[in-house]
């Protein structure tokens, strides 16, 4: 029984606030030392997971039909992985007039240098592949870019828009 009861309580690592926030981490790592909105944090987190789409490097998760849809669940994801980075001192929280903001520490990059990992290690090529090619967009162009690539022309996209001039 009491094997059943670890077993039933088994959280899946994939999309929970450990592998979430370590994609945010790396994401704000390597555009240290730039603060960057959770909203832009969230369409980084996308494009990471589907450089492919947007003319990068092969994609880290495969391409999925109605992928975009995961735009409308990813804000939530990268909220707690946040908070859970914010609370282990690798990531900080800058209040502004504009609402709130997200550095990586300057323990960040010893963190991440101690994972030895394949999927880490791409997963850094590919933040850094995204910084550098979003990093000067607007909010507008990013979006632009994302309808571009992505079709969005849904209601999902339409709704995580909504969201974004809600703010």
């Amino acid at each position: 029984m009491g094997t059943e009861k670890v077993m039933n309580s088994f959280t899946s690592p994939f999309n929970s606030p450990i592998e979430v926030g370590l994609r945010s981490l790396v994401i704000l790592n390597e555009a240290f030392p730039a603060q960057i909105d959770l909203e832009r944090l969230v369409i980084y987190d996308y494009i990471v997971l589907h450089t492919e789409d947007v003319g990068g490097p092969p994609s880290l998760h495969p391409s999925l039909p109605l992928r975009t849809g995961e735009l409308t669940v990813r804000r939530e994801l990268v909220q707690k992985g946040l908070i859970l980075m914010a609370s282990r001192g690798l990531v900080i929280r800058i209040p502004t007039a504009e609402g709130i903001l997200f550095i990586a520490d300057d323990t960040a990059g010893g963190f991440l240098s101690a994972i030895e990992s394949p999927y880490v290690s791409k997963l850094i090529d590919r933040a850094g592949w995204v910084i550098e090619n979003f990093r000067t967009f607007t909010d507008k162009q990013i979006q632009s870019r994302m309808r571009e690539f992505y079709n969005m022309d849904t209601w999902r996209f339409q709704l995580h828009e909504k969201l974004l001039e809600s703010q």
